[in-house]
């Protein structure tokens, strides 16, 4: 049940992420869930070294679309560089 708990949670982050920062990102929803899973791991990362833990559904879905906004951010800074000689 906790894999379908965290997709879940990967999917509304993911979500929630797009929708606070809305343009051009990649893909449908296995790419928005994607997203939100890899969000909620750096939201657990950044929260640890921050000192703050979340005990319930919705501050796991918080610190999860925390890491989802760093996420689509860094992604659209890399994006932004063009590689010369293109």
């Amino acid at each position: 049940m906790s894999y379908m708990y965290w997709a879940m949670i990967g999917l509304l982050a993911g979500a929630l992420a797009k929708l606070i920062m809305p343009g051009k990102d990649p893909g449908g929803i296995i790419i928005t869930m994607l997203i939100g899973l890899a969000g909620a791991y750096v939201g657990g990362l950044l929260g640890k070294l921050a000192g703050i833990e979340a005990s319930s559904t919705i501050g796991n879905l918080g610190i999860a679309t925390a890491g989802a906004l760093v996420l689509l951010f860094m992604f659209r800074v890399i994006k932004g560089r063009k590689i010369s000689g293109e």
